[in-house]
């Protein structure tokens, strides 16, 4: 599992304060939101000492499977092409020129497999940090706040007025309450995700709702989590 760090936070007025009531049911299903969707459309921005890389795609949160194009925002592009990937495996396609977008259905050939690394890859640990952001039932607001869960302030994305919070500890370790930041609309909806992986001194960010959900379709060798 990635180690997370407090990283980046919201404009307007700022906290950290408790949650209210409100905010701590929003925070409580917005990954449920995620799953319930069935999959999102994102932009996960990866950082890197040479240049960072972002990744153009889809999350399938009930089959646990990612799907989309990487482009190098560097001068180094050799890792650009197409991606797909599970909780525990990294599937690539290498390509010279790749379009902005996936195509919708992925190649049949030409993929290269290799272990989803735990830990000293930033590209990596974006990749499962994108797919645990659904699940497939709420978490129990009342345990939020008393977990280290907090409102951090108010901002806007794509025109849309959302609220900053940070998360509460992770259950495999008590003190990481704040390690990662959310951006959450009045419904529950995610918007935006921003948190440090332990690798690199500036934060991952993954955005959501940036162009259409494309639904994912295995590559050969991938058999989806039902």
């Amino acid at each position: 599992m990635a180690a997370f760090l407090v990283a980046g936070g919201g404009s307007g007025p700022s906290g950290p304060r408790a949650l209210t009531s409100d905010e701590a049911n929003r925070l409580a299903i917005t990954r449920f939101r995620n799953y319930e969707a069935k999959g999102r459309a994102v932009t996960i921005t990866v950082p890197g000492t040479a240049g960072g890389l972002v990744v153009t795609g889809s999350v399938d949160y009930r089959g646990k499977l990612g799907y989309g194009v990487v482009h190098g925002t560097g001068r180094d592009t050799s890792s650009d092409g197409l991606i797909e990937w599970t909780a525990t495996a990294v599937f690539v396609h290498p390509m010279a020129n790749a379009s902005a977008h996936a195509p919708a259905s992925p190649p049949r050939s030409g993929w290269y497999s290799r272990p989803l690394q735990s830990s000293g890859s930033a590209l990596d640990s974006s990749l499962a940090i994108a797919l645990r952001l659904g699940s497939d039932r709420p978490d129990n607001a009342e345990l939020l706040p008393q977990n280290g869960a907090t409102w951090w302030g108010r901002d806007q994305v794509d025109g849309r007025r959302v609220d900053v919070m940070t998360g509460p500890s992770s259950r495999e370790r008590s003190d990481t309450a704040g390690n990662v930041r959310y951006w959450v609309g009045s419904d529950g909806t995610m918007y935006r995700v921003r948190v440090k992986v332990s690798s690199e001194s500036q934060p991952v960010v993954i955005d959501f709702d940036t162009q259409k959900y494309v639904p994912v379709k295995p590559v050969p060798g991938v058999t989806p989590t039902r």
